[in-house]
C-alpha cells in the first residue's frame, strides 16, 4: 500500500477506509502544542518541517482542498519560495479560445491540487480505498492533534494472545488496535534542512503543526482577536461598575 495513503487511512475513521475489530479503549498521548490556551501561537519551524513531511510522504495521494499556495507566507515562505512550489505542480486550466481544457505550471494563487483526475480514479490506483484530502484531518475527531500525534506513534508488536488476520496493523491508539494500514512513518523518513530530529516522534509532531494550520490558518489572529475582546469586556464591566456605584451614590446615603 502506497505510504501516502497508509498515513491517512490510519486516522480517517469516519471515511470508512480502515475499521477497528471490536471495542477497546484507548488512552492518548498528550503533547504540549504551542498552539492550545487562549494565549497559543504556532511554531513556524516546525510547520515548515511538516510541510516538508507531507510534500514527501503524504502529497502524492492527498491534496490540500481548500488551501493555496499562497496561504504557505503564514508558514514564512517568500514570494520566490511559494512560486517555485507552486511551479512544481501541474494544473489543468481552461477552457482555452478551442474550448480545451489545458495543463500549465501552478501559480501562487492555485490551490494544492489532487493528484488524481477524479474519486474514480483515486480508488482505482488504491485498491478501491478513496484518500480524502487533508485540510481539516485534526478538526475530524475530538482532541484530533493528540489523536494524529498518538496514532503516528502508536504502532507496536501486538501483545501476546492478540490475533492480528492478514492485511492489518496493531495500533495502540486506535479504537479496537486494529487498523487496515501499514506504519507510515519509521524516523529518518525526511531530512531536514536544519538538521532537526526527525525520529518517528518528531515528525510525527511536525505533521500534527502542519495540519494544524491547514485546517485553520487564522487560529493565532482567532486568538488574538479573542484576547482582546475579552480584555475589552472586563474593562467594560469595570466601567459600568464604576459608573453605577457614582450613580447610586446619593440615593444609597438618603
Amino acid at each position: 500500500m502506497n505510504r501516502g495513503l497508509g498515513f491517512i487511512l490510519g486516522f480517517m475513521l469516519l471515511a470508512g477506509n480502515a475499521f477497528a475489530a471490536g471495542g477497546g479503549d484507548v488512552v492518548l498521548k498528550h503533547k504540549d502544542w504551542s498552539f492550545n490556551g487562549p494565549f497559543g501561537t504556532l511554531d513556524k519551524a516546525a510547520m515548515q518541517r511538516g510541510f516538508q513531511a507531507y510534500s514527501e510522504i503524504c502529497a502524492s495521494c492527498h491534496s490540500l482542498d481548500y488551501i493555496a499556495f499562497r496561504n504557505l507566507a503564514d508558514l514564512g515562505y517568500n514570494e520566490a519560495e511559494i512560486k517555485a512550489f507552486a511551479a512544481e505542480y501541474d494544473v489543468e486550466d481552461g477552457p482555452n479560445d478551442e474550448g480545451e481544457m489545458f495543463t500549465r505550471a501552478g501559480i501562487a494563487a492555485d490551490k494544492f491540487p489532487s493528484p488524481y483526475a477524479n474519486e474514480q480514479a483515486a480508488r482505482a490506483s488504491n485498491g478501491g480505498a478513496y484518500p480524502p484530502d487533508l485540510s481539516l484531518i485534526t478538526k475530524a475527531r475530538a482532541n484530533g492533534p493528540d489523536y494524529l500525534y498518538s496514532l503516528l506513534t502508536s504502532y507496536k508488536d501486538a501483545p501476546e494472545g492478540q490475533d492480528v488476520p492478514e492485511g492489518m496493523y496493531y495500533n495502540a491508539a486506535y479504537p479496537g488496535y486494529l487498523i487496515a494500514m501499514p506504519q507510515p512513518i519509521y524516523g529518518d523518513d525526511v531530512s531536514y534542512a536544519d538538521n532537526s530530529a526527525t525520529d518517528v516522534s518528531a515528525i510525527a509532531s511536525d505533521l500534527v503543526y502542519f495540519l494544524t494550520w491547514a485546517a485553520e490558518p487564522s487560529i493565532e489572529q482567532r486568538k488574538r482577536k479573542g484576547v482582546n475582546v475579552m480584555i475589552f469586556l472586563l474593562i467594560m464591566v469595570g466601567m459600568s461598575y464604576g459608573a453605577m456605584k457614582f450613580i447610586w451614590a446619593d440615593i444609597k446615603k438618603a
